[in-house]
C-alpha cells in the first residue's frame, strides 16, 4: 500500500546504519547539517527521515551520494552533549521512498511517498513465515550474536512485514543487504531474501565449526600444557622470579602433607593450590589465594594434646589458685571427673556466673593447667556481627576466618581450653545476631562439623573443652542458655577476701611494684579493715587496686629515702587512703519510720536497697522516684492496693489515700533499679510511714508480695545475705519458699545472722516494725 506525502521533511544522512519500521535506536550526530535538520524537525512535528550514505567516508553527501529508499522515524529524545555533539533516540514508523529531493543550504529536505505493509498474510505469506522463523531459530541456536529471546519472540510475530524486518535486524548483514531488505516494498519479495540469506548464514557456521574442532584436536592436551608452562616461566624469570612459584607451591604442598587435614578437605585445599600455581603472581587473585592456603595450613586439624586426667592434682591446683568458692570447685572437679571416667568431651559446656572480679577468668586457666592444656581466650563483649563468629566470605577484601577458627590457630591443637568471655555481653543489629551463631559452636550434636564461611570445610570442634563467662544470666537468649550448664558464682565473704587479699593479692603486688617483706609490712588485721572500710563489692577488683594503691605509696617513701621499711597499720592506715569510704556495722545508726532495707541483686553481685516513704496533705496521689522499672512500679501499685484493702487490721485510717499524697523513693536515682523482690520492702515502708512505727535498723528483707498479702519466693538468695553481712545487717527476712537456698549459704555468715521465713505480710510486720500504738489520728 503507499501514499504521497506533500509534507517536506528534513534529510538526514547515516553512515554504516540502518533503521527499520518499529526500531527504537540511539545515534550520535555530529554533522552541522545533521544537527540543524534535527532541530528543525522538533519544531514541526518531530519527524525526520533518515537515509544511508552509499559511501560512508563522504562528509557532505549529495543526492546522488544516497540511497532513494529511507525510513520516517519519529524523535523520542534528543541531548545535547557536552562536546557539541547530539544523542537521539528514534523509532522507525515507515518505509518511504524520494519523490522529490530538495538540496538547502542549512539542511536538505525531501518530500515523500509512503509503503505500508499488509497487516493480514495470504496462505503463500504464512507458509513463509513459518518457514523464516524456524531457518531464524536454527541460526540463533548456532550463532552466538542472537539471542533464544529474540528467535522467540519473533516467533510470537504475526505480521508478514514485522516479521521479516525484525529478523533483518538481528542478522550480520552489510549495509547493501540491509538496504536491499529496506527497498523490497513486496513483503514475499522480503521473506525470500532474507531465507536464502539464513541458509547461506548457517552454512558458513557450520563450516566455522567444523574448522574449530579440527583446530582444538590437532592440539594435544600435553602439548597445550607444556607451551603455557614454559610461557608462564619465561613471563615469570622477565619479571625477576627466576624459579617462578614452584618453591613456595612445594612448601605450601608439604605443609598440607603435614596438616593432617580430613581427605576431602585436603582435596579441595589441592584445587585450590593448583588454582594458586596457574594464576600470575602479580595478580590480586594469588594474594587471596596465598592467604587462605596460609589460614588452611595453620589451623589445627589432627594435633591434639594429651590430657593429664588426676583428679587429685587437679583439686590441687584450684585450691592453689583459689580461696573460698568450695561448692564451685566441687562442681568443676564432678565435671572433670565424668570426664575422666567418660573419656569424652561430649556434653553440656560449663558457663560460669556471678559478678565481676569473682575469679571466673582464673577459674577456667585453672582447669587448662589441670588438664595440661593449651588456654585460649575470646571476649565477646560488644560483638554484634555474625561474620566474627562465623568468618566473612572469601568474595570480601579483608576477609578472614571468624574468632573461634582463630583461637583455633592461636590454640594450634584441637583440644584446647576455650574462654568464651563475656558471652552475655554479645548484642545483634542488621550484620546479623552472632549469639545464633554462637548456637552451633556451643551445640555438642552440632560443633563437629562448624561451619566458617572464611575456610569453608567442616570444621570439628567436638574436641574442644568450652568454658564462657558472664555476668548476668538473664541477658543471655534462651536457646544459647540451654546449651551450658550453668555455675553461679555468688561472691565472697569477709573472711574469704582477707585469705585471698594475703595469700594471692599483696604477694601479686609485692612482686609487681619491686617491694619485698623486708621493705613493707601489712598485717591481717590491716587488711581486714581494707575490706570493711574501703571496698564494698562482691569479688576481688577494688580491693586488687586498693593494695595496689599502698604499694605505690609504699614505693614512693622508700625512694625518697624517707624510711627503710614501711610498716602499715590499723591506726596510720588513714594516711595512706584517706578517709574511710564505708560503715561497718549497722545499715542505719537509727530506726527510721518509713525507710526499710531491701536486699537486692543486681549483674554486679548482692547489694542492699534503701526505700523510703513520705506523706504529705494531698488526695491520693502516688509518686515514685529513683529510675524504677516497670517491675518494681507494680510492686509499689501491688502493696498500695494492699495496704488500702488491710488498713482496719493495720491500724490505718480508711480513708487515708483521700488525706494524703504518697511519695515512694529509692535513693541514688541515676542508678536504674528493676527486679521482683522489693514488694515486702515497699510494703513494711508504706506502713510505717502511715502508723508512725519505725523500721528495726538491723533488718533487711526481700520477697515479692501479692493483693492477698501472700509473700513469693525470689532468687539469688546467696548474694543478698552476703550484701547484708557486709552492710551490717544481722537479721534477714525472707520467702519461706526459700528455706532450701539457704544451704548454699557459707556456714560462717549464717552463724552470724538471724533468719525470719516469711509468708506473710503480717509475720514481716510484726518482726521489722517496733512494738507500740504509733498510728496516725
Amino acid at each position: 500500500m503507499t501514499s504521497q506525502d506533500s509534507t517536506r521533511y528534513p534529510v538526514l544522512p547515516l553512515r554504516g546504519l540502518l533503521v527499520f519500521p518499529s526500531m527504537n535506536l540511539h545515534i550520535d550526530v555530529g554533522r552541522k547539517k545533521s544537527m540543524a535538520a534535527l532541530q528543525a524537525a522538533m519544531k514541526i512535528d518531530e519527524k525526520i527521515v533518515l537515509v544511508a550514505q552509499r559511501d560512508m567516508e563522504m562528509d557532505n553527501p549529495l543526492e546522488k551520494d544516497l540511497y532513494n529508499v529511507g525510513i520516517l522515524v519519529h524523535i523520542k529524545q534528543l541531548i545535547k552533549l557536552p562536546n557539541g555533539t547530539m544523542r537521539v533516540q528514534v523509532e522507525g514508523v515507515e518505509r518511504v521512498s524520494f519523490v522529490d529531493y530538495h538540496e538547502e543550504k542549512a539542511f536538505d529536505q525531501v518530500t515523500i511517498q509512503f509503503h505500508a505493509d499488509a497487516k493480514t498474510p495470504t496462505q503463500e505469506q504464512e507458509a513463509l513465515m513459518r518457514t523464516l522463523v524456524e531457518s531464524f531459530t536454527k541460526f540463533s541456536k548456532l550463532s552466538k550474536q542472537v539471542s533464544e529471546e529474540s528467535s522467540r519472540a519473533a516467533a510470537q510475530i504475526t505480521q508478514p512485514g514485522l516479521l521479516a524486518d525484525t529478523v533483518a535486524t538481528h542478522l550480520p548483514l552489510r549495509i547493501s543487504d540491509k538496504q536491499a531488505v529496506l527497498e523490497a516494498f513486496d513483503v514475499t519479495e522480503r521473506m525470500v531474501f532474507l531465507i536464502q540469506k539464513l541458509e547461506n548464514e548457517k552454512e558458513i557456521l557450520d563450516i566455522e565449526k567444523k574448522i574449530q574442532v579440527r583446530v582444538k584436536k590437532a592440539m594435544e592436551q600435553t602439548q597445550k600444557e607444556f607451551y603455557l608452562r614454559e610461557q608462564m616461566k619465561a613471563i615469570q624469570t622477565e619479571l625477576g622470579d627466576k624459579d617462578g612459584k614452584s618453591g613456595e607451591v612445594s612448601e605450601l604442598r608439604k605443609r598440607i602433607d603435614a596438616a593432617g587435614m580430613p581427605e576431602a578437605v585436603k582435596k579441595n585445599v589441592l584445587k585450590e593450590l593448583e588454582r594458586f600455581e596457574r594464576v600470575p603472581a602479580q595478580s590480586p587473585e594469588s594474594g587471596v589465594v596465598r592467604n587462605y592456603l596460609e589460614w588452611m595450613t595453620s589451623v589445627p586439624w589432627s594435633k591434639r594434646t594429651e590430657d593429664v586426667l588426676d583428679i587429685n592434682r587437679s583439686e590441687e591446683i584450684l585450691n592453689r589458685d583459689h580461696d573460698g568458692l568450695d561448692k564451685v570447685k566441687e562442681r568443676i572437679l564432678e565435671y572433670l571427673a565424668v570426664r575422666q571416667l567418660t573419656q569424652s568431651l561430649r556434653g553440656p559446656i560449663l558457663c560460669l556466673v556471678g559478678p565481676p572480679g569473682v575469679g571466673k577468668t582464673s577459674l577456667a586457666k585453672s582447669v587448662a593447667e589441670s588438664l595440661d592444656r593449651k588456654f585460649v581466650r575470646v571476649a565477646l563483649g560488644g560483638v554484634r556481627d555474625e561474620s566474627e563468629i562465623r568468618g566473612h566470605r572469601r568474595t570480601y577484601i579483608g576477609a578472614m576466618p571468624g574468632r573461634v577458627i582463630q583461637g583455633m590457630k592461636k590454640a594450634g591443637t584441637i583440644n584446647p581450653v576455650f574462654l568464651l568471655d563475656e558471652i552475655d555481653k554479645m548484642s545483634n543489629d542488621f550484620r546479623g545476631d552472632p549469639s545464633s551463631a554462637m548456637l552451633e559452636v556451643l551445640d555438642p550434636e552440632q560443633n563437629h562439623s562448624f561451619s566458617d564461611h572464611y575456610i569453608e570445610e567442616a570444621y570439628d570442634l567436638s574436641n574442644v573443652l568450652f568454658i564462657a563467662t558472664a555476668n548476668d544470666l538473664g541477658s543471655i537468649p534462651g536457646p544459647l542458655r540451654d546449651r551450658m550448664e550453668v555455675i553461679s558464682l555468688a561472691g565472697y565473704t569477709e573472711m574469704e577476701k582477707v585469705d585471698i587479699a594475703e595469700h594471692h593479692l599483696l604477694p601479686k603486688q609485692m612482686k609487681e611494684h619491686g617491694l619485698t617483706k623486708s621493705k613493707l609490712s601489712i598485717k591481717r588485721d590491716v587488711l581486714r579493715d581494707v575490706v570493711r572500710y574501703y571496698t564494698r563489692e562482691a569479688g576481688v577488683r577494688s580491693l586488687e587496686r586498693t593494695i595496689a594503691g599502698l604499694c605505690r605509696k609504699a614505693a614512693l617513701q622508700l625512694v625518697k629515702g624517707d624510711k627503710k621499711k614501711v610498716t602499715i597499720t590499723a591506726k596510720n592506715l588513714e594516711d595512706y587512703l584517706g578517709k574511710r569510704k564505708f560503715r561497718h556495722g549497722q545499715a542505719e545508726k537509727s530506726n527510721q519510720v518509713g525507710a526499710a532495707t531491701g536486699l537486692a541483686y543486681t549483674s554486679v553481685g548482692g547489694d542492699t536497697l534503701q526505700i523510703e516513704v513520705s506523706l504529705s496533705a494531698g488526695k491520693g496521689k502516688l509518686l515514685l522516684t529513683g529510675k524504677l522499672g516497670d517491675v518494681m512500679k507494680e510492686s509499689a501499685q501491688t502493696a498500695l492496693s494492699y495496704v488500702r484493702s488491710n488498713a482496719e487490721a493495720l491500724g490505718i485510717d480508711s480513708d487515708f489515700h483521700e488525706k494524703y499524697d504518697i511519695h515512694i523513693h529509692v535513693p541514688e536515682g541515676a542508678i536504674p533499679k528493676d527486679g521482683p523482690s522489693a514488694g515486702i520492702t515497699i510494703t513494711t515502708a508504706l506502713v510505717s510511714a502511715l502508723t508512725g512505727r519505725p523500721v528495726k535498723r538491723e533488718v533487711g528483707m526481700t520477697g515479692e508480695v501479692t493483693l492477698r498479702g501472700r509473700v513469693l519466693p525470689i532468687g539469688g538468695l546467696k548474694e543478698k545475705t552476703l550484701s547484708a553481712h557486709r552492710a551490717g545487717i544481722d537479721t534477714i527476712i525472707l520467702p519461706k519458699d526459700n528455706i532450701p537456698d539457704m544451704d548454699d549459704i557459707p556456714d560462717s555468715i549464717r552463724e552470724e545472722l538471724t533468719f525470719h521465713p516469711v509468708s506473710q505480710v503480717e509475720e514481716v510486720l510484726a518482726i521489722a516494725l517496733e512494738e507500740g500504738n504509733y498510728a496516725n489520728s
